[in-house]
């Protein structure tokens, strides 16, 4: 059996490991190994990897056997390359410890610089670099560090005594202390240290060696690194590596220097060099903000207006080495690249190189830019762009620079940034919309009777449900921006109030603003930077069209929905919810009176006074599509969504269908359900009320007649039967469809073309799916019923517990984000193929939320759906995925 190798050792040239290793050496391992083969100035070092990490926790925080030798050896070669020994006070190395995972997680995890630095030590290092005062320096800065990400000595502690000595001293800047006080303040911080932990400061560099590092690996369960891996789908199990690397000083005297940059502008794409540098200065001191950073170039200092030289004016000797490491990085890893260097008495040295984060703006020109500069092919153009960041472009987004007052934190439900006056009812949003003001929709949680205000308001905002609740359904659908579940806010509508966790007060009329990509709500109005879509987006979407294999259709039922799904690049409309058209002023008392008839003739006649808005909501549908497929579900919530609720609804009603108030409130009640959404609904509905499928589907075929004949397009209606769980309940409504077809087509003398098929959306009818298929010609996974029926789950309620799930690892990701591939995937796959079994040509596609998640669409490639259907606002971000999936299918 192979021995693990646990250590493995870069520098002087050469490296045990390479870019390729990342899964086992961490990102920034491999890298550092990769530059060091390169032959770029690295300074030497070695990685624990991953491994490590897995068998740490495996092992109840304890090291595998042989890890330390290996650390002793490699520590041994680095010693050598050096010419200085760690822990000997005449020559000491210093190193640095930095965490790596595979995937950068930028301010994440832990990292401890200078270490090996102890009272003996810092003596040595005054002597050896002929500076008392940097040593000092460097000694405090080692101590505060340790401290606080070994020690768990908080960091405030450190900067008090700090601010302390300077206010007793009348210092204002940190450079303004001499060595003697520098002396002083590493005294008060290891006393400090000895007070909060009832013992002395770590004089042992092999104990700090090993504090650090385990520190490090321990900082991989940190809260915030839980976080953020599940905010950005990074599995538990990955593991992070540890880089032990020679410290080189950026802090020695004016002639060294540290900074960070990117091979190009990460926010615009521009090819230009990117970056800050600070003379005589550590790293933390360049994102600390205590001293301005300057520019690299002097163009970047001239379009700021800065004084201070660049780097291109001060080092211009060492920029020009920095110059040309930027160009050997970025024609290497075919990649922009972010890359930290510091510079130690005018030498240069890299620390680190990574794949750049960048806007999406600057990731369409960076791909077009390095497809026309023949560093990169079209397909891995298309494969680097990562498709949920083209949320970035097609909604506002709040200005980065800006202040916020954060109230909240919720659920990022439907990217966009919007600001306006709080409102907590429908009707005032609409209200305020007429008058020209923008408004936030606050509810509780929104229902389908909430849809005008929904549509009025510049953004929503809600207490409770999740990423697929109604709220964020509707308003992914509308393009309008989002924050669902913000479970810690207490809304009382009764007094047009809402408070937060800390008490804060939020009234009707107050100014808020929402960032629907971040979940974030915030006070009063932040200011926003408009949707932009550059011609590199036209550029992509036309290389990704060339290369996917599956249809990208949209969810839309309004013109409005219709059209932008058209300017997105839909391909037709994959569900249009007919229920959506019923809550119109003009049309809701009509579907109040049909549903509150006591027979069959009063259903009738409200029916009809309904059809003449549903054909003409299809000849607007047919006529924007212009012959591309449309798939129209018929009426599928349950009753008691329509139902009135309000003493003025209830007087409507009653007076539409000459009855008393109370008589209407009675029969309302006998219509309301214990759990409506396994109730009365869909296919159930539409075979005990046969009149309401009949009316639909003459107001398809009567729209479908009068555009053929009027504006010569072919239109071909798919008519989708909701919740079929049996063939019978299928049967039995096809040929309704069937009936009504043939008399519209005897009607008007025309010949019509359709399908009728149905959503896939209980498992009974995956499991049945070969029967079901003899009849239907299409099916669509209803993924969001099809999950809720699969765990027993309820979309809208289960958000309050789902995050406690996925912090203990029972679901990786929300399954109403993210589709669960071992059980509903399973559903899915089990349905594809029996369907195919009793069809064999039968079209296949999802209409659920999931068809807009990337991961999700990746799945439905594989098992070969036909087409993905999303709302308008994710069309881009589906057709991108689509192709990325093929890609992968390539091989």
């Amino acid at each position: 059996m192979t021995k693990n190798k646990w250590v493995y050792s870069f520098g002087d040239g050469k490296a045990e490991g390479s870019a390729s290793m990342r899964e086992l050496l961490g990102g920034k391992g491999a890298n550092l190994a990769e530059m060091a083969s390169l032959g770029l100035p690295v300074p030497p070092g070695f990685t624990l990897t991953t491994d490590v990490c897995t068998a740490f926790y495996e092992n109840d925080r304890k090291y595998p056997d042989g890890l330390e030798a290996e650390v002793a050896a490699a520590l041994t070669a680095v010693e050598k390359t050096v010419g200085a020994k760690f822990g000997d006070a005449s020559m000491p190395l210093l190193v640095s410890v930095r965490s790596g995972g595979r995937v950068s997680m930028p301010g994440m995890m832990d990292t401890v610089l200078n270490l090996g630095l102890n009272d003996g030590t810092v003596e040595g290092l005054a002597r050896r670099s002929e500076d008392e005062r940097f040593a000092w320096d460097s000694y405090r800065r080692f101590i505060q560090m340790y401290g606080d990400v070994v020690l768990g000595v908080e960091h405030h502690h450190f900067e008090e005594l700090l601010e302390d000595h300077k206010l007793a001293a009348g210092y204002t800047l940190d450079t303004e202390l001499s060595a003697d006080d520098w002396k002083e303040v590493a005294a008060a911080f290891k006393e400090k240290v000895a007070d909060e932990l009832g013992a002395p400061f770590p004089q042992d560099p092999q104990e700090q060696l090993w504090g650090a590092i385990g520190a490090v690996f321990g900082s991989w369960m940190n809260q915030r690194a839980v976080t953020y891996r599940r905010l950005h789908d990074i599995p538990s199990d990955w593991g992070t590596a540890v880089s032990v690397q020679a410290m080189v000083f950026g802090n020695m005297g004016d002639d060294c220097a540290t900074g960070v940059a990117f091979t190009r502008d990460p926010s615009t794409g521009e090819n230009v060099f990117y970056g800050e540098y600070l003379v005589n200065a550590q790293g933390e001191d360049v994102v600390a903000g205590i001293r301005t950073p300057q520019n690299l170039t002097v163009a970047a200092r001239k379009a700021q207006g800065s004084d201070l030289p660049a780097m291109e004016e001060s080092m211009p000797e060492v920029f020009g080495q920095l110059c040309a490491v930027r160009a050997k990085l970025e024609t290497h890893f075919r990649d922009v690249q972010d890359i930290e260097f510091t510079v130690q008495q005018k030498k240069l040295w890299m620390l680190q190189t990574r794949s750049g984060k960048r806007t999406a703006k600057a990731a369409l020109k960076i791909a077009c830019d390095m497809v026309e500069e023949g560093v990169l092919t079209r397909e891995e153009a298309v494969a680097r762009i990562d498709p949920g960041s083209l949320d970035q472009l097609l909604h506002p987004t709040l200005d980065p620079k800006a202040e916020r007052i954060l109230i909240c934190h919720g659920l990022p439900a439907s990217p966009g940034a919007a600001s306006g006056r709080v409102v907590f009812n429908a009707d005032d949003a609409e209200k305020a919309a007429v008058k020209g003001e923008d408004v936030i929709l606050v509810r509780i949680e929104t229902s389908p009777e909430d849809i005008h205000g929904m549509h009025a308001a510049r953004g929503i905002l809600t207490s409770r449900g999740g990423m697929t609740s109604h709220a964020a359904v509707v308003a992914r659908g509308m393009g309008t921006p989002c924050v669902a579940g913000a479970g810690e806010l207490r809304i009382d509508y009764a007094t047009g109030v809402m408070t937060n966790g800390r008490g804060d007060t939020i009234r009707a009329g107050d100014l808020i603003t929402i960032d629907g990509a971040a979940g974030d709500v915030m006070a009063g109005a932040v200011p926003t930077l408009p949707a932009e879509l550059s011609g590199e987006f036209a550029t992509i979407m036309k290389w990704v069209d060339e290369i996917r294999t599956m249809g990208v259709r949209a969810n839309a039922e309004t013109p409005e929905d219709a059209r932008t799904a058209i300017r997105f690049g839909a391909e037709g409309i994959g569900l249009s919810r007919t229920e959506h058209m019923f809550f119109e002023a003009e049309r809701i008392v009509a579907v109040r009176e049909m549903i509150l008839a006591e027979s069959e003739d009063g259903r009738r006649a409200a029916l009809a006074k309904l059809l003449p808005f549903q054909r003409q909501d299809f000849i607007d549908l047919f006529r924007i599509m212009e012959g591309r497929p449309i798939t129209i579900r018929f009426l599928d919530p349950p009753l008691h969504e329509f139902l009135p609720h309000t003493e003025q609804e209830f007087a409507e009603v009653a007076a539409a269908i000459g009855a008393t108030a109370e008589a209407v409130r009675l029969r309302a009640n006998q219509l309301r359900e214990t759990n409506p959404m396994l109730g009365h609904r869909g296919c159930r509905l539409a075979i005990t009320f046969p009149e309401i499928p009949e009316m639909q589907a003459r107001a398809i075929f009567e729209a479908a007649a009068e555009v053929v004949a009027k504006d010569g397009i072919a239109v071909s209606p798919e008519i989708m039967i909701p919740l079929i769980a049996t063939c019978r309940e299928f049967d039995i409504l096809k040929a309704v469809v069937d009936r009504v077809a043939a008399e519209v087509q005897a009607e008007k003398g025309v010949e019509l073309t359709w399908l009728t098929g149905t959503m896939i959306e209980l498992p009974r009818a995956c499991l049945q799916a070969e029967a079901i298929a003899q009849s239907a010609e299409f099916f669509s996974f209803g993924t969001n019923d099809l999950t809720q029926t699969t765990f027993g789950l309820s979309r809208d309620d289960s958000g309050s517990f789902l995050g406690d799930y996925e912090r203990a690892g029972i679901f990786e990701r929300d399954p109403f984000v993210t589709i669960d591939e071992d059980g509903v995937g399973e559903l899915v796959r089990i349905g594809c193929e029996r369907g195919r079994k009793g069809r064999p040509k039968i079209k296949l596609g999802i209409c659920g939320e999931h068809g807009g998640d990337p991961l999700s669409v990746a799945f439905c490639h594989r098992v070969g759906l036909d087409y993905v259907s999303c709302s308008p606002y994710r069309v881009p971000i589906a057709r991108l995925a689509a192709a990325q999936a093929a890609l992968k299918g390539r091989g």
